[in-house]
């Protein structure tokens, strides 16, 4: 099951140019969205990424980014017999 992770371009906290890239190799199979999430609020306070349905924020982008790790879905490992 890929990852499901959306990002807003608008928010003050992250770079598109640079989240994106360092999410892609967190989470090669993820479908990445980017733009407004509308969560203004907080988003305007502090870096936010949307991930597999939970919003996880941080300080900052490299903060936010240790954060969202615990919610990366990995692949299951196949067993071989």
């Amino acid at each position: 099951m890929a990852n499901d992770i959306r990002v807003c371009d608008k928010c003050n906290y992250t770079s598109m140019k640079s989240i994106v890239p360092k999410l892609r190799k967190m989470a090669p199979d993820a479908d990445i969205k980017i733009g407004c999430k509308s969560y203004c609020g907080p988003c305007g306070k502090r870096a936010f990424v949307y991930i597999n349905g939970r919003y996880v924020s941080a300080p900052n982008e490299e903060e936010v980014l240790k954060k969202v790790e615990a919610f990366v879905k990995k692949p299951a490992a196949v067993v071989q017999e």
